[in-house]
């Protein structure tokens, strides 16, 4: 493993150097965890600084702010058996993508930000060292196979008897071992590799599995937008009389919506005066949230 990390930025031929990682972590940790913190101000200038200007020292400042947050997101994935170290490595790489392409104007915290580009790296990193991520995509699945594993007494099959021995002592039911079992027992194949012969020729796993809903920073502007829409649903429910504002959220709100003649019998108000106050409602609020 390298003794130091390094990432060349676009503007420049300099580079950000970190602190070595190696095989003392408790070393390195204990060096990241006196780096001061920074405030949202001096993100914001550090980013304009290096958007602006290139300033590799402004890179170098955001990156080593946040390489503690690396090291708490890296041991959510301590679980896979991989060294903790080269977890940190990969992230610190992620965090790294993260700063050439943070935007100060967005108003989010870098670390909102780079999280995504973290989990990101160490997701590629775990998917070329550990075979679990295709035999276990959620975590009750990932716990199954583990305790599976050391649940099998042998290497062949397991009998119908010992299935049902399985699902009974981890509370699942026995179609979840046997899908589970299979999984385990089947063979790797490449994950850009195409599937079936050249006459028909399959899709492979890189075919369907990329997504433009992947990118960090799509995420963010999606998280951003939700939020800000939100924020302008409920100003606007402010702006409403109580009667249109309770008409409106049980109506669209509520878990369990009420139908026009139900409103219309609690309000002593026929169906079609409760279907023109929504109508009137729903046209202010969406004023309000064009306006905000």
């Amino acid at each position: 493993m390298s003794n130091a990390l390094t990432t060349s930025t676009t503007a420049s031929q300099s580079t950000v150097a970190l602190p070595a990682i190696a095989d003392d972590l408790n070393g390195y940790l204990a060096k990241i965890s006196s780096i001061t913190l920074l405030s949202a101000e001096e993100e914001q200038a550090l980013a304009r600084d290096l958007r602006d200007n290139e300033n590799i020292e402004a890179a170098r400042a955001l990156v080593m702010s946040q390489l503690r947050f690396v090291v708490h997101i890296a041991r959510t994935y301590k679980g896979y058996g991989l060294p903790l170290n080269d977890l940190v490595q990969e992230g610190n790489i992620g965090l790294m993508k993260a700063v050439k392409r943070f935007d100060p104007d967005k108003n989010v915290r870098l670390i909102s930000f780079a999280v995504h580009w973290i989990r990101a790296e160490i997701h590629e990193y775990v998917i070329r060292n550990w075979r679990i991520v295709k035999v276990a995509t959620t975590k009750s699945q990932r716990k199954l196979f583990f305790k599976l594993r050391s649940a099998k007494k042998q290497l062949n099959w397991l009998s119908h008897d010992e299935v049902q021995a399985v699902a009974k002592d981890l509370g699942v039911e026995p179609s979840v071992v046997m899908e589970m079992e299979s999984r385990m027992n089947g063979h790797d194949s490449a994950f850009d590799a195409p599937i079936g012969s050249n006459e028909e020729r399959s899709l492979s796993p890189a075919d369907v599995l990329h997504t433009e809903d992947t990118d960090p920073s799509t995420v963010v502007e999606k998280l951003d937008t939700d939020t800000q829409a939100l924020e302008g649903l409920a100003d606007g429910m402010e702006t409403l009389d109580d009667r249109s504002r309770t008409i409106l959220q049980r109506r669209w709100l509520a878990d369990e919506k009420s139908t026009l003649h139900e409103l219309a019998d609690e309000f002593e108000v026929s169906a079609e005066r409760i279907r023109q106050i929504e109508k009137a409602a729903m046209k202010k609020l969406k004023t309000h949230m064009l306006a905000a």
